[in-house]
């Protein structure tokens, strides 16, 4: 049990000290360093697209769970989004043709983490 701990311990040392490792080398050539990071900025980029982070979602007539469904839409469907009203927006499913609401909290964008 007691080589266990040591090792567990060696790896989480070893963890935290190769990062100080690849800063101290990325800091004693700048040259190198500035030829590796992009010319635009990450928040520069577009959005990332909107997806189906369920198995399904039914497309509804109004924004509202009450509405009439008028299709599914499945997590292989290619769509747009032409509006949102609050969490809802209204899609085209470019796969059959339906237009409709869908619930933002099954169809959304990820979010893109920046370190600038």
């Amino acid at each position: 049990m007691r080589s266990t701990r040591i090792v567990i311990s060696a790896a989480m040392l070893g963890a935290l000290a190769l990062p100080v490792v690849s800063a101290t080398a990325a800091s004693a050539s700048p040259a190198a360093a500035a030829t590796a990071v992009p010319a635009s900025s990450c928040s520069s980029l577009p959005p990332l697209p909107y997806e189906v982070h369920t198995k399904a979602v039914t497309i509804r007539s109004k924004a509202t769970t009450k509405s009439t469904a008028v299709g599914v839409l499945y997590k292989t469907h290619k769509f747009s989004v032409a509006k949102k009203s609050g969490n809802w927006l209204y899609i085209t499913d470019k796969t059959t043709g339906v237009k409709g609401w869908v619930s933002g909290t099954y169809v959304y964008r990820d979010a893109r983490m920046c370190l600038d």
